[in-house]
Formats: C-alpha cells, sequence, structure tokens
C-alpha cells in the first residue's frame, strides 16, 4: 500500500511541477502599423531583399521593399545588421498533445483501434504547453499538429503557437488525414524465436488489401443514404471532395510507389510523410506531383551500405528532381526536437543546397504542402504578419537569436521557462 501511495504522490509531485509555470498571456491584437527598417529581408522565396524596410498594419503585410523606395509608417524598429524571416512551420508536429512522455495523463497523441479518422487533434491541443513555448524563440510559429497511432491516425490541423485556446490558434481546420502504410519489411522479433534482421512482411499484401477495403466501404458509403451513419466513414468525406489532403506516413521505397498508386486509383491528393527512401523515386514523385514532408535530417543511416551523410542530402537531392520538399522532425523526443526545426535546414544547406532554397523547406515549400500558401510561408504583401527578426542567420544556431517575433500582427512573449532558467543560472558564477 505504502509502494502505490508513493507512486500517487510522486505522480502527482511532477505534474503540479510540470505546470506550475504556465505559458505567458497571449498578445494583444496589433493596435498600430508596424514598421521594420535597414533588415535584410529572407522573403522565403528564395528573394533576399538588403537593407530592406516591411510594414504591417492589422496584422496583415502591407508593404515590402527596399528602404529607399518603402516608406515607414506607425512604430518603427530599426533592425539595421539583422535579419527579418516568415515564421518557420512545422509539419506532422505532436507539440501541445504531450507534455511529459513518462506521465501518462500528459500524453494525449493517439487513441485506441486502428482506424480513426475521425479522430481530431485539433481539439486535444494544449496551447498552456511549455514545450509549445519553448519552440517560439527559435523562430517556429505554426505546426500542424497531428495524431499518432493505428493504420489511419486521424485529422490533423494547422495552428498558430500564441494562443488561449485551440479555437484561436486554429489557422485551418482538419486540414488532412494521416495514414500508416504498411510496411512491406518486417525486423525478427528475437523475443517469439524469429531470426533477427530485416525479411520481407508476408502479409504486406493483405494489409494493403485491408486498407483499399476500408475505402472501397467508405466511397461507397458516401454515395449512399449513409444510413445507418458512420462517423469515420462520414470523416473521410472531404478525402473524397479533393478538400482534405491523405498524409500517407511511409518510408520504404516500394511503399512509397504502392502509395502513390494508392492515391491515383482513389482519386485523393496525397503527401509522403518521412519518405526515407524518396530519394530513390524521385522522378515518379515528381512526374505525379507528390510532395515530401522529409524525415527528420539528424538522424544517422538505417542501411548499411549508405553513405554516412545520406540524411544530409536528401532534400538537395529531391528538389534537385523537382519534387516538393519540406522537413519534418518526428522521432524521439520529437516535441522537444522540434525547435531544431531551422538547424535541419541549416544541415541540408551545409551539404550542398542553396540556403535560400533550404529556408524553403521550412516556410514557403511547407506552407504549399499543407495549402496555407495563400496566408503564410513568405514576406508578401496581403499574407498573415507572422515574421521575426533575428540578430544573425536563422538556421545556424549561432546566429538563431530573435529581438522580435510576431503572429498575425501580434508582438509576441519570447520568454519562456528555459530563458527564465538560463538567466538565472548564468549569473550563479559571476562575479560577485
Amino acid at each position: 500500500m505504502k509502494k502505490y501511495m508513493y507512486t500517487y504522490v510522486l505522480c502527482v509531485t511532477v505534474l503540479f511541477g510540470t505546470f506550475s509555470y504556465a505559458q505567458q498571456t497571449p498578445a494583444s491584437t496589433q493596435s498600430q502599423a508596424i514598421s521594420i527598417v535597414g533588415v535584410t529581408a529572407h522573403i522565403g522565396n528564395g528573394q533576399v531583399i538588403e537593407n530592406a524596410t516591411l510594414v504591417f498594419e492589422n496584422g496583415k503585410i502591407k508593404n515590402i521593399g527596399a528602404a529607399a523606395s518603402t516608406s515607414t509608417e506607425g512604430k518603427v524598429i530599426d533592425a539595421k545588421g539583422k535579419h527579418l524571416y516568415p515564421g518557420f512551420i512545422s509539419p506532422n508536429s505532436t507539440l501541445g498533445l504531450v507534455e511529459v512522455d513518462a506521465v501518462r495523463a500528459t500524453r494525449d497523441q493517439d487513441e485506441t483501434g486502428s482506424f480513426n479518422p475521425h479522430i481530431r487533434s485539433l481539439i486535444a491541443y494544449n496551447t498552456e504547453s511549455k514545450v509549445v513555448e519553448s519552440c517560439r524563440p527559435n523562430g517556429i510559429l505554426v505546426a500542424q499538429i497531428t495524431p499518432r497511432g493505428g493504420s489511419v491516425s486521424g485529422t490533423s490541423s494547422i495552428v498558430q503557437l500564441d494562443a488561449w485556446n485551440w479555437e484561436d490558434a486554429a489557422i485551418k481546420v482538419d486540414d488532412g488525414i494521416h495514414m500508416n502504410w504498411p510496411n512491406n519489411y518486417s525486423r525478427g522479433r528475437w523475443w517469439l524465436g524469429e531470426p533477427r534482421g530485416l525479411r520481407p512482411n508476408k502479409d504486406y499484401a493483405t494489409q494493403v488489401q485491408k486498407i483499399q477495403n476500408v475505402f472501397d466501404d467508405a466511397t461507397s458509403y458516401l454515395k449512399s443514404s449513409r444510413s445507418p451513419k458512420n462517423i469515420p466513414y462520414e470523416a473521410m468525406a472531404g478525402l473524397t471532395k479533393g478538400t482534405q489532403t491523405l498524409f500517407v506516413h511511409v518510408n520504404t521505397e516500394k511503399g512509397i510507389l504502392d502509395a502513390i498508386e494508392f492515391g491515383k486509383k482513389n482519386k485523393v491528393k496525397i503527401v509522403i510523410v518521412g519518405g526515407y527512401h524518396a530519394h530513390k523515386v524521385a522522378t515518379t514523385l515528381r512526374q505525379n506531383n507528390i510532395p515530401v514532408l522529409l524525415h527528420r535530417t539528424h538522424s544517422v543511416p538505417q542501411m548499411d551500405d549508405e553513405d554516412y551523410d545520406i540524411s544530409y542530402k536528401k532534400a538537395k537531392i529531391l528538389t534537385d528532381a523537382g519534387v516538393l520538399v519540406g522537413l519534418e522532425n518526428s522521432g524521439q523526443m520529437e516535441r522537444m526536437n522540434t525547435r531544431n526545426l531551422p538547424f535541419l535546414a541549416g544541415t541540408v544547406a551545409a551539404h550542398g543546397l542553396d540556403k535560400e532554397k533550404a529556408l524553403q523547406l521550412i516556410t514557403s515549400n511547407t506552407a504549399k504542402i499543407l495549402g496555407i500558401d495563400d496566408r503564410l510561408g513568405t514576406l508578401e504583401v496581403g499574407k498573415d504578419a507572422t515574421l521575426f527578426v533575428s540578430e544573425g542567420d536563422a538556421l545556424d544556431m549561432r546566429g538563431n537569436i530573435l529581438t522580435h517575433a510576431f503572429i498575425n500582427g501580434r508582438d509576441i512573449s519570447l520568454e519562456t521557462h528555459q530563458t527564465k532558467l538560463w538567466k538565472r543560472y548564468s549569473k550563479k558564477y559571476s562575479k560577485k
């Protein structure tokens, strides 16, 4: 009994310790025009404007151009020698769905069952998350909140990272459904006496057919009287209408090719997520106009015969082949590692891709893939004033030091639990 009581007290202590520091109050609505002057503006589409002026009002970019030909309005921010970027976008993220991995009560990224297209990640999104807050000082201002688990995990939604609640945070609700494609290889389960190592998955064809059967049933249901009501099938209506995207999480060469054929057969718009071997089928991806949200750049090779730096080079290989590429950062400690998204792009730039093209992997390209490029992804007139000023190169951890950040024109706080601790302990050994 004492053992269980100790465990209970420990969990409660961890929970209260976790939430003792709440996120800052969201910023107020923009009340006056703001001009950022003298800055090097990285537009997000490959263009750079030196000594630029950007003006935004009522949450929208009003003007941008060379300082000599662009008039300022309202409050002026002198950003001479600094860099201006569109807010970075993190796709395929579980930000706000899990706070502490070791505490079950804070984990809400998946549901029981294998077929859950009707599960909506948005309503589980925690705007008070300290992990969400910690991403903003590195320039990540927008994220696609994505469920996990099962064959069909559920629907994702796109949010901005400074809000009172999920309703305020939402940018695009239920943008797509996420499917985990079967793996055509399996690893030997040594605990069951199976040989170690990779081998063909003998159930692969059956698993793929099972997915097809579900889609056939859903299509038939949506074309019928829809009685009795089937909530999971109802949730798939956006796929058949073309208003939603099917995000297929798949890594193997054969799996990617089969997923492409699946999308064509069912006439649904698909995006490859992960795509570990996508570079091997780049031509097919381009020919079918299939974008890729590429797996974490900072990862080691999975195959013995691969180059040690293959993960660093894939984005360039795909980009050079004409594939629309964005970067995602799922994997171990993915929520905490979301803050490193700009440095994934920096690594890609260090391995051959032009710096401004690397920037597009976390701005305009991702915005296009998620269908929000009419509002976000570039610094263009009429788009949301979701942007930030950095002292140096934002794709380099040495230069990624934000001085100002705005979401929809709102001047957001860059203070976090981590920055408070940094300030506190930086004085610990200072001379008195």
